[in-house]
């Protein structure tokens, strides 16, 4: 699982996004690997129609109805948004919500990406099951230093603690990874997929650098 987190980075705003879109979708076909996209929220619009998942950047423990300003999951199933990251690095929730929201997701059929920033967070939350379990250190976040060089313990640890609880949670690697040598390393280390951002948004050619990595992850 190849996963582009977006944020809110200036480089993809308004319909630069659709661009981008449509580059991932080329390569994920051309390499046979599979990437998700998580756009700014207000543009998921835009894309939803993607042949690729499109995913949400966050969701909120909210209802249906009366609600004014909140992410809610029932909704972005209804707009083809086939899942969410939880607890990013950058928008962190209690342990509540986020049991809550794992558990929404799984109820909805959609795909569940749980950020932690240690192996201690791992341990906490792999039996809640979620679909993917992205380790990313938020001091890493970026840096453009590679956890997978950085502190490689990390996700040896990680993947191992994942692949003990016989869950069907997968392990992703998030957090400096700028080139298809840290995505190599990732996957040597155990870990069965990445979750980047500034170092494909900010590339200065989306093409080369999301081939690089797709062809990495092969």
């Amino acid at each position: 699982m190849f996963v582009i987190n977006c944020k809110n980075y200036e480089e993809i705003s308004g319909d630069k996004i659709i661009k981008f879109v449509k580059t991932a979708e080329r390569i994920s076909k051309k390499y046979k690997v599979k990437i998700a996209i998580s756009p700014p929220q207000h543009l998921i619009g835009l894309v939803s129609n993607s042949s690729i998942p499109i995913l949400a950047q966050h969701i909120d423990d909210s209802k249906v109805g009366s609600t004014t300003g909140f992410i809610i999951p029932e909704l972005l199933k209804k707009s083809k948004v086939k899942g969410s990251l939880i607890n990013h690095s950058e928008h962190r929730i209690s342990p509540k919500e986020i049991e809550k929201l794992v558990l929404k997701l799984k109820e909805l059929k959609m795909i569940s990406i749980l950020c932690v920033k240690n192996v201690a967070e791992v341990k906490k939350y792999v039996n809640l099951n979620p679909d993917y379990i992205a380790i990313e250190p938020p001091e890493l976040i970026g840096s453009g230093k590679a956890v997978s060089k950085e502190k490689p313990e990390l996700i040896a640890k990680a993947a191992s603690i994942v692949n003990d609880s016989k869950n069907k949670t997968k392990l992703l690697c998030g957090a400096g990874i700028v080139s298809g040598e840290d995505v190599a390393k990732a996957v040597e280390l155990g870990s069965e997929g990445i979750l980047v951002a500034s170092g494909i948004i900010k590339a200065k050619n989306w093409n080369k650098v999301i081939s690089e990595f797709a062809k990495a992850l092969v």
